[in-house]
């Protein structure tokens, strides 16, 4: 029994310095690495959630090493308000941002990158497509042609506003056309208010007709700043951050919770997507062919 008891003891022992040189190599290659640096934050796929993205962008800031951010943006946009939570975020911050932006980075990836003092993107990057979408999916067809029947009680007359059960109404549509603008011209305001020593309020407007622009096209348009990729972002931002010489390079990426890691499967927004769906959305996103 006292064998036994030993076994365990160094059994446990064991384990504990395991965790322990674990977790010591995720310390070290974070924040805790020596000298002055640049952060890089991801932004990537359907924006559906802000929580993880903003605990990013607090780790950051409370990193004293941490000169500079490079937002590395490659996403079509996504809903409204985390949209908008990240960015309040970032434009919190009293440090430099620099955009980056990779294959994609339209509509809600274009208002996040507002948040920068300089927006950089390749030349084919896909970017613009300023606006907001509303969507819904009708099956009121499908149920007469099967035979059921839809009833509704509601409280008032535009409860069931976009409901797929029935026609929208002249009214209904007047009613979420006029919120839809609003949330337009909170999209507007943001660019306006980030890039108003290049571009007139009238001239945003001119391009937020929804229409997508090419890297290049957008430089013409004063949308970006300049031409480039996430090196020269990098370079940009250690500029920015006053770093000398080759600024090094910080970039965490989200951890997968013990479930993920336990069935093998990896974080996957279009599920988030499906999974939280409510009944009406407002969306900063690029639709083509949807």
């Amino acid at each position: 029994m006292k064998r036994k008891r030993v076994l365990i003891i160094l059994s446990v022992i064991v384990i504990l310095f395991l965790f322990i040189v674990i977790q010591s190599i995720r310390f070290l290659s974070g924040s805790s690495s020596i000298g002055e640096k640049v952060a890089v934050l991801d932004i990537t796929g359907i924006i559906t959630k802000s929580d993880s993205t903003i605990k990013l962008i607090h780790a950051y800031r409370d990193d004293p090493n941490v000169k500079a951010i490079i937002l590395r943006i490659n996403t079509p946009g996504g809903s409204v308000a985390p949209v908008q939570e990240i960015f309040s975020e970032l434009r919190k911050l009293e440090k430099p941002i620099v955009a980056s932006m990779g294959s994609t980075a339209a509509s809600g990836g274009y208002y996040i990158a507002c948040a920068a003092d300089t927006i950089v993107a390749n030349p084919g990057t896909l970017t613009g497509s300023i606006g907001v979408i509303m969507q819904f999916t009708k099956i009121k067809g499908l149920y007469e042609k099967v035979g059921l029947e839809h009833q509704v009680i509601k409280s008032g007359k535009f409860k069931d506003s976009g409901s797929m059960f029935r026609d929208l109404s002249e009214d209904d549509i007047a009613v979420l056309q006029e919120t839809v603008d609003d949330v337009y011209n909170q999209f507007v305001d943001a660019i306006s208010e980030s890039r108003e020593d290049i571009l007139t309020r009238e001239q945003i407007v001119s391009l937020a007709d929804g229409r997508i622009f090419s890297g290049r096209q957008a430089l013409e348009h004063k949308l970006i700043d300049k031409l480039g990729n996430l090196q020269d972002a990098i370079i940009v931002a250690g500029e920015l951050g006053n770093i000398e010489g080759k600024p090094k390079v910080l970039r965490k990426e989200r951890r997968t919770s013990l479930l993920e890691q336990l069935i093998g499967i990896k974080h996957n927004p279009h599920l988030d997507e499906i999974l939280n769906f409510p009944g009406v959305t407002f969306r900063y996103q690029l639709s083509l062919g949807n």
